[in-house]
């Protein structure tokens, strides 16, 4: 799930339908990228993040992703 992503959409008192819209994409299709059932497509994850002005990996990387170990 993207926990961030989800958490910053509510901050900003935005809803999941105002996002795909945003993204010109159906209301399901966000809701399944954002419970992690589907990705994200880079151009979706750029529009996303110029919309709340964070970068990419503040939003969609784990908080711990350093700490992961490539194997």
């Amino acid at each position: 799930m993207q926990e961030k992503l989800a958490a910053l959409r509510r901050y900003h008192g935005i809803s999941q339908k105002e996002m795909a819209d945003y993204l010109g994409i159906d209301v399901r299709t966000y809701v399944n990228k954002e419970s992690g059932h589907t990705q994200f497509k880079a151009n979706e994850m750029f529009a996303i993040s110029r919309k709340f002005g964070k970068p990419i990996d503040e939003i969609f990387l784990p908080t711990n992703f350093e700490k992961h170990e490539v194997s």
